[in-house]
């Protein structure tokens, strides 16, 4: 075999597939984007045929473009969107409904209900994290309880339940692989961490019939082959990991200690901290890094909704921008005297504030304010909640006498404006990688090691370069005024506040 791997990256906006040769280098890649879909205040859902669609779509795109044949193809690895929520019937394959996306905030009330009941702590004992519409689980039990039908025909075996990684699975093999890996499994609300399999209490509470449930694989496992008639050939899909490990993997964070902070549509920051399941103290998750060989590394995780969805938000709500990467050239010209702030709370906070209620909000404009000072607000948020991330894993990680590495990747990090102001506000370095295509590298990575045709972890880090490294460069005055402001902003802006 040739030895050319294919990542498939599932995301909340677009589909990618990405070819990847021996040397770990793209030769070929599509992408194509999909409906956003809004039914009600706080709710997103996607349709998961247009998502299947859309995966066949730029499969077929990047081989083509690569000029390959699925037969030059050794491996596939996925990596997805995780926490959304698929529900389809084994027999047709069929979803019962639309996808339920992990933004969407519906059952914010149900969340609350399990917290007064005293629920929460026991969640957060077996699957390490707290009760949020963000995780998978209350999604699901929505859905059993609001599609007609649907529980008894689950309790039954007639349905199926998955995160987007194993809707693709279970499509791409017509049906004969039905299982997932630990890392989308741990983000479910569903799964013990700690002994690595769906918990029977967590299922009873949330009313989730247990035969409607994947088997849970490691990431670099046998999880089927693609069916001939789809891309010509029969390809083995040999890796899978949730978008934010795949990039903690693609960024080779293997040791503890080391950090990534992936700026997509949300952020998330994950910190490796090996087989020790630290338990935060400061409303961080705890979560599966990777599982490999059948050994669990752990990571703390810090989640933030959204990220690239506010320059989204300046493009399409407000149409100040025509294009992304014209923010940062915006922000630049804002005028320094004002300090604006946008708390992009459109979904809710997560973390460490967890309130789904918050709403996002705009403080500090003046008559002078523009569309300079709105983008600038925009890309400072994403630093200024990054920072409350690193400032409560440092609280947790610290008492384990480590420092941490950050390495950041995603969309966001090719904006070199954007990547200084990160490291002005965190007062720390950020190392920006060669390739910012970490999560589908993380994909392919463990496809590939497990096919034989990629180096094993040792190899895979040595490989990992910098591009640049950026270095604080304000002043310390400026930094703490700008930190209290947003403290501010955030306090203002809380549901309770």
């Amino acid at each position: 075999m040739a030895g050319y791997i294919l990542a498939i990256d599932q995301g909340t906006t677009s589909s990618r597939a990405i070819v990847f040769d021996r040397k770990q280098t793209v030769v070929g890649s599509a992408q194509k984007e999909f409906t956003q879909h809004f039914p009600q205040s706080g709710w997103v859902e996607h349709d998961p045929e247009e998502i299947w669609e859309s995966v066949v779509w730029s499969v077929k795109a990047a081989l083509t473009k690569a000029d390959l044949k699925a037969s030059d193809i050794s491996a596939i690895g996925i990596t997805n969107q995780r926490e959304t929520v698929v529900v389809w019937e084994r027999a047709s394959g069929r979803a019962i409904h639309n996808a339920i996306v992990w933004q969407d905030r519906r059952t914010a009330s149900y969340c609350e209900k399990l917290k007064r009941q005293g629920l929460e702590k026991t969640f957060t004992k077996k699957t390490g994290l707290l009760l949020d519409p963000y995780f998978s689980g209350t999604k699901l039990s929505w859905m059993l309880a609001n599609v007609k039908g649907a529980r008894a025909r689950a309790a039954k075996g007639e349905l199926c339940f998955g995160t987007i990684d194993t809707f693709l699975i279970w499509r791409l093999t017509g049906g004969k692989a039905f299982a997932t890996d630990a890392t989308n499994a741990s983000r479910t609300l569903m799964y013990n961490i700690g002994s690595n399999q769906w918990d029977e209490d967590l299922l009873e509470i949330l009313r989730v019939p247990a035969a409607m449930l994947p088997e849970v694989l490691d990431c670099a496992a046998d999880f089927g082959v693609t069916e001939k008639a789809l891309f010509g050939a029969e390809i083995p899909i040999l890796g899978v990991a949730g978008d934010q490990q795949a990039a903690t993997i693609g960024q080779a964070c293997f040791e503890p200690g080391m950090m990534k902070s992936t700026y997509g549509t949300g952020c998330f920051a994950l910190l490796n901290t090996g087989a020790d399941m630290v338990r935060s103290k400061n409303r961080l998750l705890t979560t599966i890094a990777y599982r490999l060989d059948g050994e669990t590394t752990y990571a703390l995780e810090g989640s933030i909704f959204i990220a690239g969805a506010a320059v989204q938000w300046l493009r399409d709500g407000l149409k100040v921008i025509k294009a992304a990467p014209d923010t940062g050239d915006l922000a630049a010209r804002a005028d320094p005297t004002q300090n604006v702030y946008l708390v992009p709370a459109f979904t809710g906070l997560g973390a460490p504030h967890w309130d789904p209620e918050a709403r996002a909000a705009i403080y500090g404009m003046t008559r002078n304010t523009g569309p300079a000072e709105f983008a600038r607000a925009a890309l400072e948020a994403v630093c200024y909640q990054t920072r409350d991330l690193l400032d409560a894993m440092h609280k947790d990680w610290r008492a384990n006498g480590k420092e941490t590495v950050l390495r950041v990747d995603g969309g966001m990090v090719a904006s070199d404006w954007t990547m200084q102001r990160l490291a002005d506000i965190l007062d720390a370095p950020v190392d920006r990688p060669t390739i910012l295509e970490t999560t589908a590298l993380g994909a392919a990575w463990l496809a590939g090691q497990r096919a034989g045709v990629w180096p094993d972890r040792a190899g895979f880090a040595k490989s990992w370069a910098r591009d640049r490294r950026f270095e604080p460069e304000m002043d310390e005055k400026t930094r703490a005024t700008k930190i209290k402001g947003w403290k501010d902003a955030v306090r203002r802006t809380l549901s309770a506040g």
